[in-house]
Parts: structure tokens; C-alpha cells; sequence
């Protein structure tokens, strides 16, 4: 699909599949039960999820889309995040007000050869993300196009959504005192995706290494890829299968392992093991529930009124 002919009509046809948030009013248990969420990976359920498939071998680092999400989201863009290209950089971190990097990773080709890569890092909107299940108050949420929000006017804090996701991708503001602020990609969903428009990081990309489509095309894409150069590209999709899916897909040419990223992540939705867990301390999750469902049904009320 030719990016300037995305239309708001060909993103309305994505998947509508609203994520449980798990949050009641008064005194009920701030926690879904497993039956909300899938027991495995199903192919179907996520096909027209809209996600981006990061082909590892095209990035040349020039990192236009650190810039264009900084512009985009209105982000502090204080670093002139191209000082030293191609040569040298100094390396860029997740942090709340920075929500994707991209930094040179030093790894082994299939030929054995050692060599460079840039890799982006960002949010990976899981499928069925966990950050969403561990949440008391619904700061997070599974937006009806499918990219995972973050709601700032509901947040008290808790950590919770950093603990939980097996990414290690929200970050949190620690100078705000009572006014937390946890940041992370947004995929640009209330300001461009709704309206039609690519995510700001796809459309900067001025070589390819992003392409932005249905989970099902893009998958069926990197995989005619794979196969039509195996000498070229590992035969693995990062992000098709890792914590159950996500919206995000990786190619390579280089060992994930080799480029930072984690690769013990277990294959099946995370939200039922944590549900696991809780439901083997009651005591805790009954008192906690009473607290947070107090502080949803007051933020419920608040937002009714305001």
C-alpha cells in the first residue's frame, strides 16, 4: 500500500477488538480474570492490528524518526540527536520524554563477519499487553485501533506497568512528586493514526527500514523476505510470537541476542500469569483492590463531572 494513500477508512477496517481494562468502581477487584484474556496465540484474532515491520539491514542510523516523534508528540528536542553520524553517537535512552532511540549494536552475521546495526527501540504494543492487565486505575489502556495508550490524567504512580512489561519500555518521571508521568510510544494514535495519517517514525524513514501495514501482510511480507534470502536474513520474526505477539516486527541479519534484545521472553500471553500470581495472595489483592477501585470510581467520577 502506498503510504500517501492510507486513508481513515483503511484504518477503521482494522481490528476493533477493545482489550478488558479490569477496572470497577466502589469496592470490587481491580483485576481481570484469565477468562479475559486468550490462553494462547491465535492467528486470527490480531491479523488486522496495525503494526510496523523494522527491517534491521535498511536503518542508516540517521535517526529522523527520534526527531519526528519528538515533534510529533511535542517531546523536549533540546539534542541534536545527529551529532557524530555516522561515526560516532552518543547513546540515546528510553526516558519518559523520549519514546523511541535508535543506537548502533555490534553483532555476527550469518557469514561470520562482525558488523554494525542501528536498532530502534520503542514500545512494542503487545497484543495482549501486560502493563494494561497490572494497571489499578486504567492509565493504560488497549485502544480500540489496537496500540496501547497511556492516560496521564488517571495515573497515581503505582509502577506497576514498568514491573510488569517484559520489554522493559515505560520509564518514569521521578521529579513530579504528586503528578507521576510514566512515558512510552503512543504510535502515534490520537494524533495521526486516527486521522489517517502513518505514524510520525514511519513516515520520516527515508530508506524503508519501517513499513507500516496489517499485522497479517506484514508478517506474510518478512517472511517471503526470509525466504527469498536466507543467506541474508535469520529465520526469525522478533515480536510475531514473543509475549504472546506484538505490534511490532523485527528483521535481521544478526542474532537478536547479539543486538540487545531479550530472547527468553516466554511465547504466551503474559496478563494470565499474572493473574496467576495475584490470585495466590488475596489477602493483598483484596486490600489493594479496595484502594484502587476507591481511586478509579473517584477518577470515573471526576472525569463524568469535569
Amino acid at each position: 500500500m502506498n503510504k500517501k494513500q492510507l486513508t481513515t477508512t483503511d484504518l477503521n477496517a482494522f481490528n476493533r477488538r477493545r482489550f478488558l481494562q479490569g477496572l470497577i468502581g466502589g469496592t470490587g477487584l481491580s483485576v481481570i480474570s484469565p477468562a479475559g484474556f486468550a490462553q494462547g496465540p491465535d492467528k486470527n484474532a490480531f491479523a488486522d492490528t496495525p503494526s510496523v515491520l523494522v527491517d534491521v539491514t535498511r536503518c542508516i542510523g540517521c535517526r529522523a524518526c527520534m526527531r519526528a516523534c519528538k515533534t510529533a508528540n511535542d517531546l523536549p528536542n533540546e539534542t541534536d540527536l545527529s551529532v557524530g553520524f555516522p561515526v560516532s553517537w552518543e547513546r540515546q535512552d528510553l526516558r519518559f520524554d523520549q519514546w523511541t532511540v535508535v543506537n548502533p549494536e555490534t553483532g555476527t552475521n550469518s557469514a561470520g563477519a562482525e558488523v554494525s546495526r542501528n536498532v530502534k527501540r520503542q514500545c512494542m504494543h503487545c497484543l495482549e499487553p501486560t502493563c494494561v492487565s497490572v494497571c489499578p486505575v486504567g492509565a493504560l489502556t488497549k485502544s480500540e485501533l489496537g496500540p496501547v495508550l497511556y492516560n496521564e490524567d488517571r495515573c497515581i504512580g503505582c509502577r506497576y506497568c514498568i514491573m510488569a512489561c517484559p520489554f522493559d519500555i515505560p520509564k518514569y518521571e521521578w521529579h513530579s512528586g504528586l503528578s507521576p508521568v510514566v512515558g512510552k510510544c503512543q504510535f502515534c494514535t490520537r494524533k495521526r493514526l486516527s486521522q489517517g495519517q502513518l505514524p510520525a517514525c514511519v513516515a520520516a524513514c527515508p530508506t524503508g527500514a519501517l513499513k507500516f501495514g496489517r499485522r497479517e501482510a506484514l508478517l506474510f511480507e518478512a517472511k517471503a523476505r526470509i525466504d527469498s534470502h536466507p543467506e541474508k536474513y535469520i529465520n526469525h520474526i522478533y515480536g510475531e510470537k514473543e509475549a504472546g505477539g506484538t505490534a511490532w516486527l523485527y528483521m535481521s541479519d544478526v542474532p537478536f541476542e547479539d543486538l540487545g534484545f531479550k530472547t527468553t521472553i516466554e511465547t504466551a500471553p503474559m496478563p494470565p500469569l499474572t493473574w496467576e500470581v495475584l490470585s495466590k495472595i488475596p489477602i493483598v489483592a483484596g486490600a489493594m483492590a479496595g484502594l484502587f477501585g476507591t481511586l478509579a470510581w473517584t477518577l470515573n467520577r471526576q472525569e463524568k463531572s469535569g
